[in-house]
C-alpha cells in the first residue's frame, strides 16, 4: 500500500533504557482516533530489551536509594520543571494519539495536572518516626525504598497517570521501568525522554509494546527483580497482575475499574446541578475510572433533572481534538467504541433515549443519556467507560443507597443535595473509596485516592500514597 507523504514522515520514537535512546527491530503504528492519520511509530520491545531495562534500573537503585532526602526532592522538582517547559509539546502529542481536545478538560488540562502533581509530590517526605524513647530503649520507624518499581499505565490519561506512578516512586528512592498502553505510548515515551535530561542514567526507563509479539506487562508482573507493581486499568487485568505477582510477593498498588454512582436527592435545583452532573459523567468522554457511570434520581425531581442534563449536553461541541473549538473528542479506540455502542444499543430497547444514542463517523460517539433503566440493565451494572450515562428513578433514599452499593466495584460515588449534613450521612453509607458532595471525580494530590471491593488495592496521592512505595523497617536501640 502506498503511504501518504505525511505518513512516510511520521516520526519513529525510541525507548529509554539506562538514560539512552534505544531503537528496536520492529515498530507499531499509532494513529489519531479523530481522523485515522499516522501520528508516529512506537518501538516494539523485546524480552531482551525489557530484561536490560530492569537490570539497569536495579543497578541505578544501588546509588539512587542512598541519596539524601533533599537530593531526591531536588531531582523530582527538576523533573516537574522540565515537564512544565514542554507542556504544549506534550499536550499536542497527547491529543493526537489519545483524541482528547486540547482545550477544556483535555490535554492542556491533563499536562497542567501532571505538573501540579509532580510539584506537590516533590515536596512530600516520610521522615523517621520515634515510637519510643525512654529508659527501656529507643524505637525508630524508618521507611526504605522497595527497589525497582514496574509501572503499567492506561490509555485514558497517559501522561498524568505516568506522573502519578513515577514521581512518588522516585521521591522515595526507588527506580522505575514504565510500560505505557499500546494505544497511547508516544506521550509517555517523550515524557520519560524529557525527564532523563535531569535524572541519572537508569533511574527512569521506558519500554513500549503492542502486546502482540511479547507480553511485556505479564513479564513485568512476574519478573523476580521487580519489587513493586503499580497498575492502573481494568479489574480483569488487575486480577491477572495480582496473580502473576504472587510468586515473588511483590508489593502492589492497583487502581482498577469503577462503576461510580451518583445519588440526587429531592431538594436539589436541577438546573444548578446540571453542569456538575454532566462533567461528573462525561469528563474525558466518560473514559475515566472515577467518572459517574450511574445516576440515581429521586422521583420528585427526576424529569426536571433529565431535562436540565439534556439541555446542557446539547451545547457541548464534539470534534477533532486539534480543533481549538472542540470540547469533547472521539472514543480512543475501536474496542472501546464497540463496547459503548453495544451497551447503548441494548439500553435503547429498554429505556428512553434523551439525547445521542447513534454512532457518528469514525470513532466519534455523541454524549448519550438514557432514562428509565434499572440496575439489571447492562449499561447500568457494567462499566461502560465511554460517553453514555444511564439514569435510574428511585423513591426513597435507602433504596438508592442499596442500588448504588449493589456493584462489585467501589471506586467513587457522589451525593447531590442542598442539605450538606444529610449528604454526609448518606456518603458514610456508600461502599466506595471516595465520595463527593455536589460534584464528582474531583481528585487532588493531597487527598488519598483508591478503591474498595474490586476497584483496587492500596491508595495513591498524599503521604499515604507515598508510603505505598516503601517498606517499613523498625530499629530497636
Amino acid at each position: 500500500m502506498e503511504l501518504m507523504s505525511e505518513e512516510r514522515e511520521a516520526p519513529y520514537f525510541t525507548m529509554t533504557i539506562d538514560g539512552k535512546p534505544v531503537d528496536t527491530p520492529a515498530y507499531f503504528e499509532i494513529r489519531n482516533p479523530s481522523n485515522g492519520e499516522l501520528v508516529g511509530n512506537a518501538p516494539e520491545c523485546t524480552t531482551e530489551h525489557f530484561d536490560a531495562a530492569v537490570a539497569c534500573a536495579g543497578k541505578a537503585f544501588k546509588s539512587w536509594s542512598l541519596l539524601p532526602d533533599s537530593e531526591l526532592e531536588a531531582y523530582c522538582s527538576a523533573v516537574s520543571s522540565k515537564i512544565a517547559e514542554h507542556a504544549e509539546e506534550l499536550a499536542e502529542l497527547l491529543t493526537k494519539e489519545q483524541g482528547k481536545p486540547l482545550n477544556g478538560l483535555g490535554s492542556r488540562w491533563e499536562i497542567g495536572g501532571a505538573v501540579a502533581w509532580a510539584q506537590y509530590t516533590s515536596g512530600l517526605s516520610l521522615p523517621m518516626k520515634v515510637l519510643q524513647d525512654n529508659n527501656e530503649g529507643r524505637i525508630e520507624l524508618r521507611r526504605k525504598p522497595i527497589g525497582v518499581v514496574g509501572s503499567i499505565t492506561p490509555w485514558n490519561f497517559p501522561v498524568m497517570i505516568a506522573v502519578w506512578h513515577v514521581l512518588p516512586a522516585l521521591r522515595t528512592g526507588n527506580t522505575v521501568v514504565i510500560k505505557p498502553s499500546p494505544h497511547t505510548p508516544l506521550s509517555t515515551l517523550r515524557l520519560v525522554e524529557i525527564a532523563n535530561t535531569v535524572l541519572p542514567p537508569g533511574v527512569l526507563n521506558c519500554v513500549s509494546s503492542s502486546d502482540t509479539k511479547a507480553n511485556i506487562g505479564a513479564a513485568m508482573s512476574a519478573h523476580p527483580e521487580i519489587g513493586k507493581i503499580v497498575f492502573t486499568g481494568s479489574c480483569a487485568t488487575g486480577k491477572r497482575v495480582m496473580q502473576s505477582s504472587a510468586e515473588t510477593m511483590k508489593r502492589l498498588t492497583l487502581e482498577l475499574g469503577g462503576n461510580d454512582a451518583g445519588i440526587v436527592l429531592p431538594d436539589v435545583d436541577p438546573v444548578a446541578i446540571a453542569e456538575g452532573l454532566f462533567w461528573g459523567g462525561f469528563i474525558n468522554n466518560g473514559q475515566t475510572c472515577a467518572a459517574m457511570k450511574r445516576l440515581y434520581v429521586h422521583e420528585a425531581v427526576y424529569e426536571q433533572v433529565c431535562e436540565a442534563l439534556v439541555e446542557f449536553a446539547g451545547e457541548i461541541p464534539l470534534g477533532d481534538g486539534m480543533d481549538e473549538a472542540s470540547v469533547l473528542g472521539p472514543v480512543q479506540n475501536q474496542m472501546q467504541f464497540d463496547k459503548v455502542s453495544s451497551l447503548v444499543e441494548d439500553a435503547k430497547r429498554k429505556g428512553r433515549v434523551l439525547i445521542g444514542g447513534e454512532p457518528g463517523e469514525g470513532l466519534f460517539y455523541p454524549p448519550t443519556i438514557i432514562a428509565d433503566l434499572s440496575n439489571e440493565d447492562p449499561l447500568v451494572h457494567e462499566e461502560q467507560f465511554g460517553p453514555a450515562l444511564p439514569i435510574i428513578k428511585y423513591q426513597d433514599v435507602e433504596q438508592a443507597i442499596a442500588l448504588a452499593n449493589s456493584s462489585e466495584n467501589g471506586l467513587g460515588g457522589s451525593v447531590w443535595s442542598n442539605d450538606i449534613e444529610q449528604a454526609k450521612s448518606i456518603a458514610s453509607k456508600m461502599e466506595c473509596g471516595s465520595v463527593w458532595i455536589n460534584k464528582h471525580g474531583a481528585i487532588q494530590p493531597n487527598a488519598p485516592f483508591g478503591g474498595v471491593k474490586q476497584s483496587g488495592l492500596g491508595v495513591e496521592f498524599g503521604e499515604e500514597g507515598l508510603a505505598e512505595y516503601t517498606n517499613i523497617q523498625v530499629v530497636f536501640a
